[in-house]
């Protein structure tokens, strides 16, 4: 007897544009340093990843970040101090998406898309740093709309010493 896989039917056009959106805002609203914005676009599950490669198992290699909902919700009141010193003020910086691409799932939508930060980081000194990898986001729709379930950023760089992540990549 043979097995078939059940696969989901294809992203229609407006799936596309709406899931595109999400992940445009929420890249925009990290660039911005609008945290709040940024914490309330998460499912009360959610998890943020950022591992030191591809590969990588949270529980058995150490990561940049592993956050779960709680500990996203330290980080953006953190950052919203002005005790992190690191970012105060707010390194100016922006990102570039590109190679977006969408899969549907069981309960949302899988997004895995390159990107490109750049970041001044001593605005005294212009210095530039950036920064360059590949996310995964895992989409669901709440009421209301979508919400990140996860985020995982695996940076080109990862596995090397890399300096700090004070913002959130």
């Amino acid at each position: 007897m043979s097995t078939m896989t059940l696969e989901h039917p294809p992203v229609s056009e407006a799936e596309r544009r709406e899931v595109t959106d999400f992940i445009y805002r929420e890249a925009r609203l990290a660039d911005e340093a609008r945290y709040a914005d940024w914490e309330a676009l998460w499912t009360d599950d959610g998890v943020y990843w950022v591992p030191r490669a591809e590969g990588h198992d949270p529980a058995r290699q150490v990561s940049h970040i592993y956050d779960n909902r709680t500990r996203i919700a330290t980080r953006v009141r953190q950052l919203a101090t002005g005790y992190r010193y690191s970012q105060e003020p707010a390194s100016p910086m922006r990102r570039l998406l590109s190679n977006v691409e969408i899969t549907r799932t069981d309960d949302g939508y899988e997004v895995g898309s390159n990107f490109v930060l750049t970041e001044i980081v001593a605005q005294s000194t212009h210095e530039l740093r950036v920064w360059a990898g590949r996310s995964t986001h895992r989409l669901r729709r709440v009421e209301g709309g979508l919400k990140m379930a996860f985020k995982k950023v695996v940076l080109v760089n990862g596995d090397e010493a890399v300096p700090t992540l004070a913002f959130l990549i």
